[in-house]
């Protein structure tokens, strides 16, 4: 039969064994690094079973593949499990999924592993790869497994495929080691290059707290040492980078979650930082159009019902009685802006109409899920709904497009664009839907933009474009989403008057540039490690003198930078100049300014950067000067107008 392999025609045997079909059509390269194949673009297949009727293509897959990564890893979680059944007989295995960076599996064990088990399971692990064990795969009766399972002690097995839907179930051999497994398996044990076992913790059977506690084990697994390594580094990289450490280094925010769990508490530094955000973002608003408005944080239920939020949101949601009245504390802002938006009949030349909000609101997460600033349930949205005509629907998807580009260029992000379809839970009809998954595609095709489809991650209301981006060390954060909605303007019946006399329905766009300012902060001060820009620093320069006899020009120097709209502060305490140097480094302070006699003679100062560079005696007009336009060189060289001057 006429089969497409790796893009390329060629003849194939009905019921050939895949092994062979690609060892003969292959290069001894890319066969040497096949682990499986899809078939048809849909089904994965081990390299030792044969070619189904019917197939057509055939694609194979590397480890420089995301399909090929996980099979590798998952077949990792293999090698795992055996190792720890020959350490530790009596141990029985219960799952070991692949996950993101990584793989995990479960273990009932009367021992609870240690960090410290963990070297000598990878020695363990590293002498079945040597061994080039074969994954050997099998087809079994639902009943025989069963039976397969019980006998050798692995009730968690049995219990799981007594809930397959299905007669037969197929089992993974290497060596001594039987696992349940739909598949493929890399085919044999030593492709497994390159792993690392990382961490264990406990965790629940089924995740019920009801059930029994295992003992799980995380690890990774790369195509090569040098992918592995480059990943272990960036982790380091990014213990260094985090956000909560640096966050209370630089005295920015903190936790009280005995008292608030998921809502952070702002310290003066962290405060300015946030204000200085807010305030730029409220004059970028307003430069492209956008009016200030604000909602209350909660309003009746009846609403929430009626915008759909009860019944597809309300377990994320929190309520609370008022004179017998339950009132929902608002998740999202959109419900207020229709309000507002039909407290007046508005014509066709008022559209598009752009409300902006810094918005308040609270969603319930659960507490295992909290993660710094990274995953709150109080955080402000920097939150907009434009509501337009159909035809102005095109341009304004681009205009947030450039918006958001604008934005991400500034802080210095790469991005990429994810357009997410309807999901099952939703409301609205096919046809809404349809035009507005179809507006997103043609508004991001217009712009030459390259993107990718994820099925059925949208809203509940209408499909969305997420800007994914990408930090200083290469993790992905999702950040700016725009949301095409023609669902919640016919729920609350807002209009417009058209042209021709008559009432018309408008679309509403739901976008969100930086998302929540907590996550947003969050993710930049791992971004910039602390340092944050000179224009967004809270502290821009610390004045330090050297001895007290400096301590009048000390106050005269700090009082005349504050004037000049310098964010400033002094250190004057009775301690040694290094010291003090080193503690402005650490606190990340872009300009630190030394005071002696010297610079009290001449009415300046000694000015040392963060990074260690001194640039050495200036006056005081011209540290305001450098110091000003260091704050506007991102916007200059970003193609952005503005100024801090």
């Amino acid at each position: 039969m006429k089969i497409v392999l790796d893009g390329k025609e060629i003849e194939a045997a009905e019921n050939a064994l895949i092994s062979d079909v690609l060892k003969e059509n292959l290069s001894g390269k890319k066969f040497k690094a096949c682990v499986a194949v899809k078939i048809n673009n849909e089904t994965l297949l081990d390299l030792s079973q044969t070619i189904p009727t019917g197939t057509t293509t055939i694609t194979p897959l590397t480890t420089d593949t995301e399909e090929g990564l996980q099979i590798l890893r998952h077949s990792t979680s293999h090698i795992m499990a055996q190792a720890v059944q020959t350490l530790f007989p009596g141990t029985k295995v219960t799952i070991g999924p692949s996950i993101e960076n990584g793989f995990y599996y479960d273990f009932d064990t009367d021992r609870h592993f240690t960090t410290e088990d963990l070297e000598a399971i990878e020695k363990e692990m590293q002498k079945i790869v040597d061994s080039a064990l074969p994954f050997e795969r099998s087809v079994m009766a639902k009943k025989d497994a069963i039976d397969f399972f019980t006998k050798m002690g692995e009730t968690y097995k049995a219990e799981i495929i007594s809930e397959i839907d299905a007669d037969t179930v197929s089992l993974y051999k290497q060596g001594n080691f039987t696992d349940l497994c739909r598949g493929p398996h890399i085919p044999n044990t030593s492709f497994a290059k390159a792993f690392k076992l990382m961490s264990v913790a406990g965790a629940y059977w089924r995740g019920d707290e009801k059930n029994r506690m295992l003992s799980r084990i995380y690890g990774t697994a790369f195509a090569d040492e040098k992918a592995l390594k480059t990943y272990l580094n960036r982790l380091e990289e990014a213990k260094r980078r985090d956000h909560r450490k640096l966050g209370k280094e630089l005295g920015l925010f903190t936790f009280f979650e005995e008292h608030a769990p998921g809502m952070a508490f702002w310290l003066p530094k962290g405060m300015m930082l946030r204000t200085i955000l807010e305030d730029f973002l409220r004059r970028e608003h307003l430069k492209r159009g956008y009016e200030l408005v604000q909602g209350p944080q909660i309003m009746r239920k009846e609403l929430w019902e009626k915008s759909g939020h009860y019944d597809h949101y309300r377990q994320n949601m929190y309520f609370t009685e008022i004179e017998n009245a339950i009132h929902g504390v608002k998740p999202m802002n959109c419900v207020g802006h229709l309000l507002m938006y039909n407290n007046t009949l508005h014509s066709y030349r008022e559209l598009p109409v752009r409300m902006f909000e810094l918005g308040l609101v609270h969603r319930h997460e659960m507490s295992g899920a909290l993660h710094g600033l990274l995953r709150v349930r109080q955080f402000t949205q920097d939150d907009a709904h434009i509501i337009c005509t159909p035809e102005q629907l095109e341009d304004e998807i681009i205009s947030i497009m450039h918006f958001s580009a604008d934005l991400m260029a500034l802080f210095g992000f790469n991005y990429r664009l994810v357009i997410s379809t309807r999901p099952k839970d939703s409301i609205g009809t096919d046809e809404a839907w349809e035009l507005s998954t179809k507006a997103l595609i043609q508004a991001v095709e217009k712009e030459g933009k390259q993107y990718q489809i994820n099925e059925g991650d949208g809203a509940f209301y209408g499909p969305k474009i997420d800007i994914k981006v990408t930090d200083a060390i290469g993790r992905e954060w999702q950040l700016s989403t725009i949301q095409v909605d023609f669902n919640l303007p016919e729920r609350f019946e807002i209009e417009y008057v058209g042209q021709d006399g008559e009432r018309h329905r408008p679309v509403m766009v739901h976008r969100a540039i930086l998302g929540s300012l907590e996550r947003f902060i969050g993710v930049l001060t791992e971004h910039y490690a602390g340092a944050f820009p000179t224009w967004l620093a809270p502290v821009q320069a610390r004045v330090l003198n050297v001895t007290d006899a400096q301590l009048d020009f000390t106050n005269e120097a700090v009082k005349k930078l504050q004037a000049a709209g310098i964010r400033v502060e002094a250190d004057t305490r009775n301690e040694k100049l290094g010291f003090k140097v080193r503690e402005a480094q650490l606190a990340k302070i872009p300009f630190i300014l030394v005071v002696g006699d010297k610079e009290v003679e001449e009415k300046g100062v000694n000015i040392r950067l963060r990074t260690g560079e001194n640039l050495g005696l200036q006056s005081l007009d011209e540290t305001i000067k450098l110091i000003r336009e260091d704050s506007d060189k991102p916007f200059k060289t970003g193609g952005m107008s503005y100024s801090f001057a």
